[in-house]
């Protein structure tokens, strides 16, 4: 069999202009991170919508979502379905249970003007944004901030 690249080389100039940017980038990096500036951040946006949250298990696995100020009911989580927000709910208790902290305090969930969601554990100090998971997975927590019916 015979080297297809038998006599071609790569150009010269387009590999020393790539290794040049690459080092260029490195370079700014390094002066900005060693120079103490820090790091741009986008200021908190106010909250719009804001429900404290308690999550209780069901009889046959399924979940209840309960208003952590008035008590009533807002959604029932059937078995095997909304995994993402068993997920979040899984890690947050997860870090309430190694810090020995109680199911006492609810979580938080919060909309922001601008868009955002988040789900807070004022026990912890843990905060998860969830436009980050996509819109499909923040919309699961989205219908948990509407009234119940």
């Amino acid at each position: 069999m015979s080297d297809p690249f038998l006599g071609h080389s790569v150009p010269r100039a387009p590999l020393l202009g790539a290794g040049a940017l690459a080092l260029g980038a490195l370079a700014a990096v390094a002066a900005l991170r060693l120079s103490g500036t820090p790091p741009m951040t986008v200021p908190p946006s106010p909250v719009a919508i804001e429900r404290a949250l308690r999550f209780a298990d069901a009889a046959g696995g399924g979940v209840d979502v309960i208003d952590g100020r008035t008590g009533e009911a807002v959604a029932h989580l059937a078995p095997g379905s909304d995994g993402f927000i068993r997920a979040t709910l899984r890690s947050l208790a997860r870090e309430r249970k190694r810090q020995g902290i109680g199911e006492a305090t609810p979580f938080v969930l919060m909309s922001h003007a601008d868009g955002r969601l988040t789900l807070a554990d004022p026990a912890t100090g843990r905060q998860v944004n969830l436009e980050a998971f996509g819109p499909d997975n923040a919309g699961a927590f989205a219908r948990l901030l509407a009234p119940a019916r």
